[in-house]
């Protein structure tokens, strides 16, 4: 839940230069399964898309403002962005600029902010013209 938190005060911070997306996967540690002794939900594992519905409204509630996708029981995006369990992403015009490690390791909210302070930087610096006559 402290990870949901710190994202959400990152989106709130950089939500004049960002779009943000939380997309609800696969339970890391559901409560019938590879059980984790510090998880914040007792979650089991998800028999139909309506139990991840069901379960995706835990995450909506740690961050109410951002907008809240869930994947299919196929498990597409997770697989398609090597998403297991966590990792955060930036993708402007459909190409990766940003690939942040496999949770929980790798998810570190502070690389991200790193990167989105480069990018808001970037934007704000005055881009220099060069007209020759």
């Amino acid at each position: 839940m402290a990870r949901l938190r710190s994202f959400q005060r990152l989106a709130a911070h950089f939500v004049d230069i960002a779009d943000f997306l939380l997309v609800y996967i696969e339970e890391a540690h559901p409560s019938d399964g590879w059980v984790s002794s510090d998880a914040a939900y007792n979650i089991p594992k998800h028999q139909c898309l309506q139990d991840r519905l069901r379960a995706a409204q835990l995450m909506r509630e740690g961050a109410p403002d951002c907008p809240l996708a869930v994947d299919t029981m196929d498990n597409a995006s997770s697989a398609a962005y090597g998403a297991y369990f966590e990792r955060l992403y930036i993708i402007q015009e459909e190409k990766v600029m940003y690939q942040g490690g496999r949770g929980p390791e790798g998810y570190k909210i502070s690389e991200l902010r790193t990167w989105l302070d480069q990018y808001k930087t970037q934007l704000q610096s005055p881009s220099t013209v060069v007209i020759q006559v």
